[in-house]
């Protein structure tokens, strides 16, 4: 590993094949605590490059716990977290409404790092057990529409640095990694990203790879679409802003979507919004990225359409029996 930090140091970045190896060698423990926390620095100090996110992406993707749940045709709706807004747990709360629309849902989440509560923290406020094999996790899928994966059960690496991460309480690249590697593989995926210089960077990856996906960022900084301001929107066809009028709302006002000071605050908010008592400002942000992640799989004419979709799975309690369904289980 001294070999490597002197040389990225230097300022010189990673081939493919390196950054691979690499992230394997991290995964298999072969470096201490501080070696680690050097490399990981590296990262915070400059930008990425695509062939070192496809390096570790390949890296965690190849070394992951397989998935297999008898089908592609998945959403998953995630961000990369980040973005110091602290806002409640939008991305999951849409997944939700997406699954209470007969659309199945298969989450990858984490525990936050930089936030928080991440989705992993809020869904075992709420009384989720999270599930480490194929056969119960397409169960979740078959009776709730939507299933869980908790990221550090099915990706070894990140399991060896969740606590460096936690220490550390900053947005890694890990924090890029986490959203472009479910190991159940779903179709249609919609990433909320912290910068559009990040946004680049995987509507490069993704494209090449010719996936489905539909990027979100808000242009006050928010991974996700906040209503707060205008809202860039890429996918494999181009890209588009977007007003909140245009989305079908009014612009909402930062406070209004704040996640609470505690783990218990987050799971209070997201099972008020599910019972029908979330504020006009929250079900609009929820909405709004359920529609959007509803269209992105094609299967409705317009968005008019997909929210449509969306607001009757919401205030039909679609939604939440969902979520009950998933707790039980």
């Amino acid at each position: 590993m001294k070999q490597i930090l002197q040389y990225l140091f230097n300022h010189q970045t990673l081939t493919k094949p390196e950054a691979k190896a690499i992230m394997i060698e991290i995964a298999q423990n072969k470096f201490n605590e501080t070696e680690v926390s050097a490399f990981i620095t590296v990262f915070m100090m400059r930008s990425i490059t695509l062939p070192e996110l496809q390096g570790f992406r390949e890296a965690l993707m190849d070394l992951a716990v397989k998935v297999d749940l008898g089908t592609h045709d998945l959403v998953d709706i995630v961000g990369t977290g980040g973005d110091g807004k602290n806002t409640f747990n939008i991305s999951t709360l849409a997944s939700f409404i997406v699954a209470g629309t007969g659309q199945k849902v298969a989450k990858q989440g984490n525990y936050g790092a930089s936030s928080i509560s991440g989705a992993s923290n809020v869904l075992e406020e709420l009384g989720y057990q999270f599930k480490t094999q194929a056969a119960d996790l397409k169960n979740d899928l078959e009776k709730a529409n939507i299933c869980f994966l908790h990221a550090p059960y099915f990706h070894p690496a990140l399991k060896t640095v969740a606590p460096l991460r936690k220490s550390l309480g900053l947005k890694t690249f890990f924090n890029l990694l986490g959203p472009i590697v479910n190991p159940a593989k779903p179709k249609f995926s919609m990433i909320g990203v912290y910068s559009l210089e990040i946004a680049r960077l995987y509507q490069y990856l993704l494209q090449k790879n010719n996936e489905d996906f539909m990027l979100v960022h808000a242009l006050d900084g928010y991974d996700e679409i906040s209503l707060t301001g205008d809202t860039k929107i890429f996918n494999k066809n181009g890209e588009e802003i977007f007003s909140a009028e245009e989305l079908g709302f009014r612009n909402v006002a930062p406070e209004s979507i704040f996640g609470g000071n505690t783990k218990k605050d987050a799971a209070d908010i997201f099972r008020n919004i599910l019972q029908g008592n979330g504020s006009s400002e929250q079900n609009a942000v929820v909405l709004a990225n359920a529609a959007k992640a509803l269209q992105n799989t094609g299967k409705y004419t317009n968005y008019g359409a997909s929210m449509a979709a969306a607001k009757e799975s919401l205030e039909s309690g679609k939604a939440l029996h969902c979520l009950q369904l998933l707790v039980q289980n």
